[in-house]
This record gives C-alpha cells, sequence and structure tokens, in this order.
C-alpha cells in the first residue's frame, strides 16, 4: 500500500516524466534548437517557451542557441549541416524557410522539413512616438510624396517584417528605404532609438515598447484588429487600404528530414499531446498580440503554404530573387 502510494505521489509531481516512457524516441543528451534571429525577437520568444514544454515532456534539456545573420540563413544552414541524429532543430516562420530558395540565401525547400508549429503572428505598422505620421494614411501619403526615402526597420530580405512591408508597398505602388537588422529586436530598437522612422516587425517584438508608448502603432497587418493585452486596440490595416489580401504567418520549430522515425514519431506525439494544449504558450500569445496555433505534420504543412507562395512572388516582383518560384515549385497564389 505505501508503494502505491508513494508512485502515486510521484505520478502526480512528474506526470511528463512517467509519460515520457511511452515515447518511440528517449534522448540521452541535451537537444539544440537554432534560432537564426538575434535574442528577444519574435522566434526567440516563442521557441524558448516551447522548449520548456518539451523539456517536461522528454525529460531532456531543449539548449536554444542564437545564430544571427544573412536574414535567418545563417543559422538554418547550421540545422542542416549538422549531423541528422534529430539532436539539432531549426526555428523561425515558415514562410522564411520556403522562401530561401528563392532568394538565393540557402539552397532548402520548406518540403525538406517536418513542421511543428505553435503560433501565428501578425505585424503592426509603428513608428517613433515623435514621428509626424499619426495615421496610417499619412505614412501612405508620405510614401507617395517622397519615393524611397522613408525608411523601414526590418530584419532582413526573409524576414516577416520585410514580407509585410512588401505587402503593403507593392499592394499600393509604393517604394521605401529599406534598413536590414539580424534580428526584429535590434530593428524594432531601431526605430524606437529613431534610426528609423518605421518598422513593420511583429507584434510579439513590438509588444514592450507599445506598452511603454515607445512606439506609435498606426495599424496591424491583417485584416482583423489586434488587441494587444495591456495597451489595448490597434485597427486593421484594411481600414485604410482597399484590396490587401494577408496571409497566416506561422511559426515553430523544423526538424530536417532524413532523421531517425522515432525522432518525428516522438515529436508528433508531444505536438499532439503536449504542445497543442500548452497553456504556456496560450498565456504568452494572448500577452504579446499573436494566436496560438498549434498544426504539426501535413496539416502544418498546408497551413503555410499560402504565405509561402504569397511572400516568393512578393520577392520576385520586387526584383528581389534570385530564381523565379515556379522554377522551384512554388506557383502564383
Amino acid at each position: 500500500m505505501l508503494k502505491k502510494t508513494v508512485l502515486a505521489a510521484v505520478v502526480a509531481a512528474f506526470p511528463f516524466a512517467v509519460s515520457a516512457q511511452d515515447y518511440p524516441w528517449k534522448p540521452d543528451r541535451p537537444i539544440t534548437v537554432i534560432v537564426p534571429w538575434a535574442a528577444g525577437g519574435s522566434t526567440d520568444q516563442v521557441v524558448r517557451v516551447t522548449a520548456g514544454e518539451i523539456e517536461k515532456a522528454l525529460g531532456q534539456k531543449v539548449v536554444v542557441v542564437n545564430t544571427p545573420g544573412a536574414s535567418g540563413s545563417i543559422g538554418t544552414k547550421a540545422v542542416i549541416d549538422a549531423p541528422k541524429d534529430g539532436y539539432t532543430w531549426g526555428s523561425g516562420a515558415a514562410k522564411d524557410l520556403g522562401t530561401y530558395i528563392v532568394s538565393g540565401l540557402a539552397d532548402t525547400k520548406v518540403e525538406d522539413w517536418n513542421l511543428y508549429l505553435s503560433v501565428i503572428n501578425v505585424s503592426v505598422l509603428s513608428v517613433n512616438p515623435d514621428s509626424p505620421y499619426q495615421t496610417a494614411a499619412e505614412l501612405v501619403a508620405a510614401m507617395k510624396e517622397k519615393p524611397g526615402a522613408v525608411s523601414v526597420a526590418t530584419a532582413g530580405i526573409n524576414s516577416s517584417g520585410h514580407a509585410a512591408v512588401e505587402a503593403l508597398t507593392q499592394a499600393l505602388g509604393l517604394t521605401y528605404k529599406h534598413v536590414s537588422y539580424d534580428g526584429g529586436a535590434p530593428a524594432v530598437n531601431a526605430t524606437v532609438a529613431g534610426e528609423t522612422e518605421v518598422t513593420t516587425q511583429l507584434a510579439v517584438e513590438q509588444a514592450a515598447m507599445l506598452r511603454a508608448k515607445r512606439l506609435r502603432p498606426l495599424a496591424v497587418l491583417s485584416d482583423k484588429p489586434l488587441e494587444l493585452e495591456g495597451f489595448g486596440t490597434i485597427p486593421p490595416i484594411t481600414e485604410a487600404v482597399a484590396g490587401f489580401s494577408p496571409t497566416d504567418n506561422y511559426f515553430g520549430i523544423f526538424v530536417p528530414k532524413g532523421v531517425p522515425a522515432e525522432v518525428t514519431q516522438t515529436l508528433d506525439m508531444v505536438w499532439e499531446n503536449v504542445v497543442s494544449k500548452s497553456e504556456a504558450i496560450k498565456a504568452y500569445a494572448t500577452k504579446n498580440g499573436a494566436i496560438f496555433a498549434a498544426p504539426h505534420g501535413e496539416k502544418a504543412m498546408e497551413a503555410v503554404m499560402p504565405a509561402i507562395r504569397v511572400t516568393a512572388w512578393q520577392l520576385h516582383a520586387a526584383g528581389k530573387s534570385k530564381v523565379a518560384p515556379d522554377t522551384v515549385g512554388i506557383p502564383k497564389p
């Protein structure tokens, strides 16, 4: 009776430690997740929350390593070049992963990866509080009046911020001065410091500065308003811009194909039983202006393809592609 009581207490205190024994893969050393952006950015934030959930499920340490540079491609290449033993994973926005081959930054396609997603992120069109622009319409008017002069900070050509400003400016026939940084957090900080006039990085990267009133949001680049905890409502860009058709920007963890089958079988189970039900990730999303969404497998691949297609053809239309998207299997949206 005493043994049963002790066992019940252990299960109650460490529920994941017992369930971890049921997984096909039992990692015997720490797992590395490479974040191909600077610390503090959108990928870094959600990966660290997700890593904590995976650690509890597998009973093994998950180490997050920031490897920024070249719009996320340096860190992604590090994952590609690592042994396919299941102990090195990638991360980021799925649309970036799917368009590196178009921009010429990395020779990989989204089909080369197993996708484990966690949130949908949205971009916010924000300016320095000292900026003269009070509305999105005023900023658009300035871009029309001064072609190529208004400076916009993003995390680089393959970043979510860049895709967002390209979607906006291509829809309206505008041009701007692009200023690239090695991550979302540095890009946001550049606009806070007045180095640039505008940033279009993600809400999760801007949230703290928006709440502190060190950035002024003009619109969320979506067709729905954004309710940001501790700030209030940010109106959708579609209130000011007709014909804008945003796509869902999924973020998550990416495991290269070619790893042992038991690794992906285990992660499938972890996503189904733990990550998709995670209160920690849900709370992170609610606080920071993201949407909790955690598909994996075929559902994840279906979910990310619209944004990959749109982003790839935006790059091509802007003259920033090295190859035409349709030549690498990405049809026009």
